[in-house]
C-alpha cells in the first residue's frame, strides 16, 4: 500500500464501506472517494479528519503510511485540541484566519522535514 489511495481502499473495505457508503456516511459525494482512491485529488484536510474519525484510523497512517493504523487514543485528544482551536478563532477576521493558517501550514511543513 504505496498510497492514500491504496490506504483508503484497504480501511475502508476492511470496515465493511462502499465508496457509497462512506461517502454518505461523511457527507460528500462518492465521486470524492473515488477520486481520493485513484490518487487523482489531494485530499481536503475536513475530509480526511472524518474519514479517520469515522474509521478510527490514524490521519498519518492514512496520508503517508506511517504509523499505525488504528488510532488509540489520539483522535479524541486531537479533537479536543480542534475544539479549542475553533474557539479561539471564532471571532477572528478572514484576514486573521488565513495568517493563522500560514502559520500552521509552516509549521508543518517544518516539522515533517
Amino acid at each position: 500500500m504505496d498510497s492514500l489511495g491504496a490506504r483508503l481502499t484497504y480501511i475502508r473495505k476492511k470496515k465493511g464501506y462502499t465508496q457509497t457508503s462512506l461517502a454518505t456516511a461523511i457527507g460528500v459525494s462518492r465521486g470524492v472517494i473515488f477520486n481520493l482512491e485513484k490518487n487523482k485529488t489531494a485530499p481536503q484536510t475536513i475530509v480526511l479528519n472524518t474519514i479517520c474519525r469515522l474509521l478510527n484510523i490514524n490521519q498519518e497512517w492514512l496520508v503517508y503510511g506511517t504509523g499505525n493504523m488504528d488510532c488509540e487514543d489520539e483522535l479524541p485528544k486531537n479533537n479536543e485540541i480542534l475544539n479549542e482551536l475553533m474557539e479561539v478563532a471564532r471571532d477572528l477576521s478572514e484576514d486573521e484566519l488565513l495568517y493563522l493558517l500560514d502559520i500552521i501550514t509552516a509549521l508543518k511543513s517544518r516539522l515533517r522535514k
